[in-house]
């Protein structure tokens, strides 16, 4: 089994890394989060899938039931998936949430979002852009609780740019942790800001500030206090940058975790030691683009551009929100050769205590 190694780093920063180390990256990543146990891996293939030269499908989407009968500590997740899986978010929900039989079917036969999952479940792992092989580990004793009778569902996005089709096979594992083992529980964030424009032919910054402390003292009585464990970036490929500040009341800020990671490279990874959001009342995430067409570049697939960001923490909440409509920004100002942009934050937060 995997030995456990604890990183030293204040805050994850991902830089932009050659392809050839990320297989060593991820054979760290498996090692900093997978502490020893006797407790087996869940590991499933699916699909298989062949996409045609120049096609692009979005539609589909996967079904895995874990089929336990008692809770599961999920301590890493790891995706191999291969040339042309552009990427995918994965849920967890409880087996009759979207019913219906394992393996790949239409989103819409379902009536499956991702916000409604993530109401009625939360998120597991996301994949950072067109990487063919990534593992989410979190630090020894640290894992997300799964309870009985629960089933992974993730929406798929495939793209083949190459003059030959491809057929893949992929597959996640799971890799658990013995409940006696457990020390921290993990609950999930995730916000996303679909308030983008990319002016054509110049840089630019979209910011969306989140103040948490309303919500967390409605529901817990007190300010944030929780703690971040793990950042996740997604952007498509005009998007350069990602970075996530902690805000303080009297306006200060400090960074949580930043990633200037191109699309294709991994975009998340552990932050150590975890950010502690005492003192701090907002979360400030904000997207860098370069936008080289002669047209402006808004939020979507394919050609267009994301700006998302994921967490996990051990509050007993799952927080989201951002922008979660197609809206223009409402404020733009020149900062030397950029234009920046900012819009305001939706927030809402689901009990995570299961």
């Amino acid at each position: 089994m995997r030995k456990p190694a604890s990183p030293k780093v204040a805050t994850f920063v991902a830089p932009r890394a050659p392809r050839a180390l990320l297989a060593p990256l991820a054979l760290l990543a498996l090692s900093l989060g997978a502490a020893c146990s006797n407790e087996p891996d869940y590991s499933y293939d699916f699909g298989p899938f062949t996409v045609a030269s120049g096609d692009e499908m979005m539609s589909d989407c996967v079904q895995i039931s874990l089929n336990n009968t008692e809770p599961v500590y999920v301590s890493s997740v790891e995706l191999t998936t291969g040339p042309g899986f552009h990427h995918s978010n994965w849920l967890w929900v409880p087996e009759h949430i979207f019913a219906g039989e394992d393996g790949t079917f239409k989103c819409r036969d379902r009536g499956y979002s991702e916000a409604v999952a993530a109401v009625f479940g939360g998120v597991l792992f996301a994949q950072s852009t067109q990487v063919p092989h990534e593992v989410q580990a979190f630090p020894p004793g640290i894992a997300v609780k799964l309870p009985p009778k629960t089933k992974l569902i993730a929406q798929i996005h495939l793209l083949n740019p190459t003059d030959a089709p491809l057929k893949l096979r992929p597959n996640i594992t799971l890799a658990m942790l013995p409940e006696a083992e457990v020390q921290t529980k993990l609950a999930g964030i995730s916000f996303q800001n679909q308030g983008l424009y990319l002016p054509p032919n110049r840089a630019s910054r979209f910011s969306v500030e989140c103040d948490l402390a309303e919500r967390h003292q409605a529901l817990l009585g007190s300010d944030p206090d929780f703690r971040i464990y793990y950042g996740l970036a997604h952007y498509h490929e005009l998007g350069t940058r990602l970075d996530l500040e902690a805000v303080r009341p009297d306006g200060t800020a400090s960074m949580v975790y930043s990633t200037a990671a191109l699309a294709g490279d991994t975009l998340g990874g552990p932050i150590t030691p975890a950010f502690d959001m005492t003192g701090y009342t907002k979360l400030r995430f904000s997207c860098d683009f370069y936008n080289p067409r002669a047209e402006v570049v808004e939020w979507g697939i394919g050609d267009q551009e994301m700006c998302v960001f994921l967490a996990f923490t051990d509050s007993e909440y799952n927080w989201g929100g951002g922008v979660n409509e197609p809206t223009p920004p409402q404020t733009e100002t020149e900062v030397g050769n950029a234009i920046h942009y900012t819009s305001t934050c939706a927030v809402f937060a689901t009990d995570a205590r299961h």
